[in-house]
């Protein structure tokens, strides 16, 4: 192998730099990247502190009258106790502890390295733009009602919000009172800064759910399926029952038990949760009927095992018809008591005897489980009289007397021949018990 030339090997041993000079120029350029970063990063925190500003800070240490914040500076934060916002009776470590990160309004930053900070004014700020962006992007917000005011409810949205009363429900509502206290969820409807004015609406909420229930419901709903609700309203012919999101369906007052039902009310009562069946759905006009008696024991179904012919029973007359009396046995169980059998007597109309809500002493006379019908009597469940007893004499019982035409004719002669008094003979003849005596 040829050797280099001797005058090549100094040249390129003058272009390897030594090891010790290359550590040097590294270190000589972290250090300037470092110096370079710490001097943006100081004038972006400068650029941060601008007094009217908001920005994010950790909290390094809390007193009774001041809490300190580190927010990048050269020199802590300081939140003076009045700017924390606490309501009344709190202290500052009540709402914050060390190490809490905290968004914080500048108030000042002196030329020293000091900063005033301002808690109270940052969460009002951030508070607006939540409820601006919540606008926005139609976002459902929840808060708290704290008064009744005219018109309407004050809720608390980190600022007083305000609630029209045409927007507290899907209907009127006539007694606000109610809401105070509630946590409710709201769609921000209006923001003013400038005037402070945020308007909300519960409406808009409830709408939008009713719909999505809506649908869902008629979906799914099906003939024969047993589903949960709430009364909701009672009304003189049946109620309506909540199934979920404010969609109701009918329960009819002849759905609510077996037996006759006079109100609603007398069966069920507003707020209560009961399970009911689905009759049927209408879905061209949005409609759901709905049974309560299809859920309960059928009393029908064993009436046999409880009423048998011949037996006597008590009941109430629920009804009159021109052909009878109906009178409930038990809930759900009703026979008929026919004209006929009301009396001993010819009856014209029923009332004549009875009337509704009297209790009467009957007996069964049929048993029809399969028509559902049975057949009552009340005369022949009233006790029967005995035949009238005559009074017995000392001779025994007494008998009527007995006499022929020709003595009655020959009687009235001998009376006619003694000028109309009667002889001892006729007396005797005419069977006269006084026959002798005063003799």
């Amino acid at each position: 192998m040829p050797s280099q030339p001797a005058s090549a090997q100094p040249e390129a041993a003058a272009e390897l730099p030594t090891a010790a000079g290359e550590q040097a120029a590294a270190l000589e350029t972290v250090e300037s990247l470092q110096e370079t970063n710490a001097q943006d990063a100081m004038e972006q925190a400068l650029a941060a502190l601008t007094p009217g500003r908001v920005v994010r800070g950790r909290v390094v240490q809390v007193s009774a009258d001041e809490v300190l914040v580190d927010v990048g500076y050269k020199g802590d934060g300081r939140i003076p106790i009045h700017e924390l916002g606490l309501r009344s009776g709190q202290t500052p470590a009540d709402i914050l502890k060390v190490g809490d990160e905290i968004d914080v309004w500048v108030l000042k930053v002196d030329e020293e390295g000091g900063v005033l900070l301002s808690k109270r004014r940052a969460d009002a700020e951030m508070t607006w733009r939540r409820l601006e962006r919540a606008q926005q992007e139609g976002t459902i917000l929840e808060a708290r009602v704290t008064e009744r005011v005219k018109g309407g409810l004050l809720v608390d949205v980190g600022v007083r919000g305000f609630v029209p009363a045409s927007h507290v429900a899907r209907g009127y509502v006539d007694n606000l009172e109610q809401f105070v206290g509630q946590t409710l969820r709201l769609k921000v409807v209006e923001v003013n800064r400038s005037r402070r004015n945020v308007v909300l609406s519960r409406k808009e909420v409830l709408e939008k759910e009713y719909e999505e229930a809506k649908a869902r419901l008629f979906s799914t709903l099906k003939e024969g399926q047993v589903v949960e609700g709430v009364v909701r309203r009672l009304t003189d012919f049946g109620a309506f029952i909540d199934l979920g999101g404010g969609v109701e369906g009918l329960l009819h007052i002849s759905e609510m038990a077996w037996s006759r039902v006079r109100h609603p009310s007398d069966v069920l009562h507003e707020g209560q949760t009961l399970k009911v069946m689905v009759l049927n759905v209408d879905r061209e006009r949005e409609r759901i009927s709905l049974g309560l008696k299809q859920v309960l024991p059928n009393p029908w179904d064993t009436v046999g095992e409880r009423y048998h012919v011949g037996d006597v029973v008590d009941g109430e007359v629920t009804r009159l018809v021109d052909f009878g009396a109906f009178v409930r046995l038990e809930d759900g169980i009703e026979g008929l008591v026919h004209i006929s059998q009301l009396a001993d007597h010819h009856v014209t109309k029923p009332q004549e005897v009875v009337s509704p809500g009297q209790q009467v002493r009957v007996r069964i006379l049929s048993v029809d489980q399969a028509a559902r019908r049975i057949g009552l009597s009340l005369r022949e469940a009233a006790p029967k009289r005995e035949p009238r007893q005559e009074p017995a004499t000392s001779h025994g019982t007494a008998e009527a007397p007995t006499i022929t035409i020709g003595e009655l004719y020959g009687n009235l002669g001998e009376v006619l021949k003694n000028g109309g008094q009667p002889t001892r003979t006729a007396g005797r003849q005419a069977g006269s018990p006084a026959d002798g005596a005063g003799d």
